[in-house]
């Protein structure tokens, strides 16, 4: 059931305008057609993704008054809980909205990355074409220098660099200078800070290097995907950040 859906509302549709772009705009290639597909459906993701990033940067600057309420209720977490609801309502801010932002997300960013491995270009997949979509002539030279249904080495390279500056830069949105001024009890925060400051500054470099072996491991239309959605992320960080001017 759960396959069906998810075929019938996510994949085909997302193949289908993919095609569907390559049969409208018959002058571009493969490589082109998937950066300007992956930014418009980022873009129509855009909304959700910001309403996320922003609920994260408020959740950070409101971290210290957060510790300040765990501090001084060790021993009651219900009054912690209501504290801190109190708290978030007063802020404005809705602390599971950004999971739930995300979760809508995360179908579709699945799909896309899953179309791009088993895309199979430049054969198509003509059973799941609707009856209004032709089935064009597919280039694979993106911008007539690289050959996009082949591994590529300089691409997952530059996919691994891409993943790495939007994670560097996303650590640097959630990195609140007032962190230390708001422990009242280091040596109880301290363990939790150095884990969470190692699990991230991990995830920084980990992640990239498992970008640069499944965009290597695939043809680089994958390593392509990862370079326009790690360079799209990074813009909108930088957007939602200068609009709201942090």
């Amino acid at each position: 059931m759960f396959s069906y859906l998810y075929h019938s509302f996510i994949f085909d549709p997302l193949y289908n305008g993919l095609i569907f772009l390559m049969d409208f705009l018959p002058w571009i290639d493969a490589g082109m057609a998937i950066v300007i597909f992956t930014i418009i459906v980022r873009l129509i993701l855009f909304p959700l993704s910001k309403k996320a990033i922003v609920t994260q940067i408020m959740m950070k600057k409101i971290e210290p008054e957060i510790n300040k309420i765990k501090n001084s209720m060790v021993n009651d977490r219900q009054g912690q809980a209501l504290k801190m609801m109190a708290l978030y309502k007063e802020k404005g801010i809705s602390p599971f909205s950004s999971f739930f932002f995300l979760l809508i997300q995360l179908p579709i960013i699945f799909a896309l990355y899953s179309i791009f491995i088993n895309s199979g270009l430049p054969d198509i997949n003509t059973s799941i074409l609707y009856s209004f979509i032709k089935e064009p002539i597919v280039d694979m030279d993106f911008l007539g220098i690289v050959d996009i249904g082949m591994k590529n080495i300089p691409l997952a390279i530059i996919a691994a660099i891409a993943q790495f500056a939007q994670l560097h830069y996303s650590v640097g949105i959630n990195k609140n200078k007032n962190d230390d001024k708001s422990i009242s009890n280091p040596k109880k925060e301290m363990n939790q800070m150095d884990i969470a400051q190692n699990m991230t500054k991990n995830m920084k470099y980990v992640f990239p290097v498992i970008i640069f072996v499944i965009s290597y491991q695939y043809a680089s239309v994958v390593a392509l995907y990862f370079i326009v959605s790690s360079l799209f992320t990074l813009a909108q960080e930088l957007y939602v950040k200068k609009k709201l001017s942090i």
